[in-house]
């Protein structure tokens, strides 16, 4: 006894559209008649796109199914398309190769950012904003320092890592303070949504002392007990 499993089966071009279209469309290539593989191409495009409702919002749906079609067919179908046959390369184009930084960095965790600003102020003649540059190098490369390694670190240690990394043309001297930098910034939208949040509880704060001192007013005007003397 056969039995006919999906394993044993082709193997779907789009898997998407599911086996029946598949099949339809291989149908459609045997036809004899242009004009019979036209009127069954439509059905399949109609059936394509109600299969495939999200499609809908993509610009050029019609186009796309065209396309779609045709990879289908394995590029065999012929019928008349109102858009241009797709090529196979065109479909099946591999994409570029991205290039990736080959930078080598002396040390990794100040990164290849503080080696560019070392080199921006190598390039300033005027030695005033030379040192002020040195320093604020200094500072960037201790928070650095700080965000990759949570033990603390000497001041003279990041100063010496300057002095390498420069090559002795910015020194800063040994006594100098370097001040913690930390850039930890709120998520985008942290901040509308605390301000809201705190509005709210503020609201509420407030609402639950205007009803407690409704309460109390009512409390206190309520209803006088009335003492009948015989």
């Amino acid at each position: 006894m056969d039995f006919d499993y999906n394993s044993t089966r082709s193997k779907l071009i789009l898997a998407e559209y599911g086996r029946n279209v598949q099949n339809m469309v291989d149908y459609i290539c045997t036809l004899p008649t242009k004009e019979e593989r036209n009127r069954y191409a439509q059905t399949v495009i109609d059936m394509m796109g109600v299969l495939n409702p999200h499609l809908r919002d993509v610009s050029d749906f019609k186009h796309k199914l065209w396309d779609h079609l045709h990879i289908i067919s394995d590029f065999k179908i012929d019928v008349d398309s109102p858009y241009p046959i797709p090529s196979r390369d065109a479909i099946h184009k591999k994409p570029d190769l991205l290039d990736y930084p080959q930078h080598t960095i002396r040390y990794k965790h100040y990164g290849h950012t503080v080696e560019r600003m070392i080199e921006k102020a190598l390039s300033t003649s005027a030695p005033e904003n030379r040192e002020r540059m040195a320093l604020s190098i200094a500072n960037f490369m201790k928070m650095a320092y700080m965000t990759w390694n949570k033990d603390t670190v000497q001041d003279e240690h990041i100063i010496q890592n300057l002095a390498e990394l420069s090559n002795g043309q910015l020194t800063l001297p040994a006594d100098t303070v370097l001040t913690k930098l930390d850039f930890k910034t709120p998520p985008p939208g942290s901040r509308t949504k605390s301000g809201a949040t705190t509005n709210n509880n503020n609201n509420q704060k407030n609402n639950q002392k205007s009803s407690g001192k409704k309460n109390m007013v009512k409390k206190k005007n309520g209803p006088k007990k009335v003492s009948y003397r015989r």
